[in-house]
């Protein structure tokens, strides 16, 4: 009796191994029918099983950055359920938009700030815009592990924040199903469903460098028809937006800095209009607001408590 009761109080109790299992084969079998096997979720499985039995500080880190993790399988997952099935693609009236409100006169010819970027690029944007585009994933990233280990009730915060953006934006995805300029530029206003990943004007930093870094990043999107809103461009506000609430000093200046770049970069590479970055910019204004609300106003806060003790 005595030995079941340590067992089960254990750090390798059997009723962790049993859900940590099960959870591993449950993600395994729901990829394989939604979107098909990939060594990528190998790879997660074994980087979550492996911090969650390494020891106690491991799996409070793994079990705090489980909220990135849903927000990733649920992005994978949106590859079974293309959102041009439900909507029709905004192409052309998009486009059309864009050029009326932001339209560049060039030599005689209205174009879209995309268009004009696109015959007027340099190598010294081409990179720094490649290298913008890159921190959208390691400056968040990195901002969390900073405030797992300085302010994990300020971690929870931000990480459901980052999670209740995307959410918004993916319902804005299926709602209203958008072309990035890219495709208009390859194949015109006429919808073409299936179409792959592009890498558009980063391709450029892939040929400087003579690497395909980008290239293996867009052949993996989960749906090229979800430029509206980018949140490519939200994350950046809600990184600044912690950046501030918890007074980061000059580093918010980087974050600002990171903030302006992604947003240009969206447009020069021509991989979101003008409207695209807006839309993404109010995304994440809404998000963090409404969250601000939810947690004033109901239950979250309780949830957002009790996620802090176990973490």
């Amino acid at each position: 009796m005595q030995q079941e009761v340590l067992l089960k109080n254990s750090f390798y109790n059997l009723r962790n191994v049993y859900f940590t299992t099960a959870i591993s084969i449950g993600y395994l079998l729901l990829s394989a029918l939604l979107v098909g096997f990939k060594t990528d979720q190998l790879v997660l499985i074994f980087i979550f099983n492996s911090l969650f039995y390494i020891s106690a500080g491991t799996r409070r880190f793994i079990l705090g950055f489980s909220i990135f993790i849903v927000y990733w399988i649920l992005f994978d997952y949106m590859k079974a359920f293309p959102n041009y099935l439900f909507n029709t693609v905004h192409i052309k009236d998009l486009y059309e938009l864009e050029k009326s409100i932001f339209g560049i006169n060039y030599n005689g010819i209205k174009l879209t700030p995309n268009e004009y970027w696109k015959l007027n690029s340099i190598t010294f944007l081409d990179v720094l815009t490649g290298l913008f585009y890159l921190m959208w994933v390691p400056v968040p990233l990195a901002f969390a592990t900073y405030l797992f280990f300085k302010n994990k009730a300020q971690f929870v915060r931000f990480s459901l924040t980052f999670v209740w953006v995307n959410l918004l934006g993916f319902v804005v995805y299926y709602a209203f199903p958008a072309a990035p300029p890219w495709y208009v530029q390859q194949h015109g206003f006429e919808f073409i469903a299936k179409t792959p990943g592009n890498t558009a004007g980063l391709a450029r930093f892939d040929h400087y460098f003579n690497i395909t870094l980008f290239q293996g990043i867009y052949s993996k999107g989960s749906n090229v028809f979800a430029a509206m809103p980018s949140l490519h461009s939200s994350y950046p506000v809600i990184v600044a937006y912690y950046g501030l609430k918890n007074r980061l000093g000059k580093i918010n200046i980087f974050f600002f800095v990171v903030m302006i770049g992604i947003w240009f970069s969206a447009v020069y590479t021509s991989h979101h209009y003008t409207l695209d970055v807006l839309a993404g910019i109010s995304c994440a204004a809404i998000g963090i607001i409404s969250f601000n609300y939810l947690v004033k106003n109901t239950r979250l806060k309780d949830f957002i408590g009790y996620f802090v003790k176990r973490i």
